[in-house]
């Protein structure tokens, strides 16, 4: 559970869910997991996740949970890790999607289950999982030691943990006015609850009874395609908050356009993974 001091806000992705009144959205739902499949194909991405159910090393038989399932790519491979005598399973606040991630995992032909729930209020008894993995939550979080708390709370003792978080504040963008550059980028770290997530999952763990066994990193370079619902999103923000002017907005955005059309473009973002174990 978080602290009493918490503010009460949500866990996590429940603020990214699309609000359907707004102008444009005809299927907010649809643009939301186009963003999520963009993002997955990262090869950043995809390097990270292989490593982590490398590492992880899920085995036939346990039972495995997924923190913010999303489309529930990564609780489908954990099924098949997990085989039919083990149990799979993916967490997440939006039921919408919980929809969308069941509908895949049926057409998959895959035991994967999943449910409504957040970081702070895993909806599982004491000591119940072999394993957990929990990647890009951890950024969304206001009180991130009472997540991992609950996280340690439903792992058995001996049972492996994988946090996977990016640290915005290694972002690099180009091209644009670095000053202007520079505000954006600040103006989004002040509306990310735990911006500098990636840096501090070790010391979660750590703090939380766990032994650390493994750590990786991955410079995650952006698309095109998946950076500019973000670099958009960032650009009306800061606009509307007076951290950039409209003017320099636009102006932002047409530089990137004319980066992206010759070929000299770069967004990326650091991401960190750990893994450890409960207990020593």
């Amino acid at each position: 559970m978080p602290s009493e001091s918490a503010p009460s806000i949500p866990s996590f992705h429940e603020n990214a869910i699309p609000d359907a009144s707004r102008p444009g959205t005809d299927d907010p739902m649809a643009a939301l997991v186009g963003i999520l499949d963009l993002q997955a194909a990262l090869p950043g991405i995809r390097r990270m996740r292989a490593w982590g159910h490398e590492v992880l090393n899920v085995q036939p038989g346990e039972r495995a949970l997924d923190i913010g399932a999303g489309t529930g790519t990564e609780v489908i491979e954990l099924a098949g890790r997990v085989g039919p005598d083990g149990d799979a399973v993916g967490v997440d606040p939006n039921p919408a999607m919980i929809a969308i991630a069941r509908g895949r995992a049926e057409s998959a032909d895959c035991r994967a289950r999943f449910v409504e729930g957040t970081a702070y209020q895993l909806p599982f008894p004491d000591d119940y999982f072999d394993a957990v993995r929990c990647e890009r939550v951890y950024q969304h979080l206001d009180d991130p030691a009472a997540a991992t708390a609950e996280i340690t709370r439903v792992l058995r003792p001996g049972g492996r943990v994988l946090l996977i978080d990016s640290d915005w504040h290694t972002v690099i963008t180009h091209p644009g006015d670095p000053e202007v550059v520079a505000r954006l980028t600040k103006a989004m770290l002040a509306t990310t609850p735990n911006p500098a997530s990636g840096r501090l999952l070790r010391g979660l763990l750590t703090a939380a009874g766990c032994t650390i066994d493994d750590m990786g990193s991955e410079a995650v370079i952006w698309n095109p395609e998946t950076a500019r619902p973000l670099f958009m999103q960032m650009i009306a923000s800061a606009s509307t908050g007076g951290a950039i002017t409209e003017e320099e907005g636009r102006d932002l955005l047409a530089t990137m356009e004319a980066g992206i059309a010759k070929g000299d473009y770069h967004l990326s973002v650091t991401m960190f993974a750990v893994l450890g174990h409960l207990g020593g």
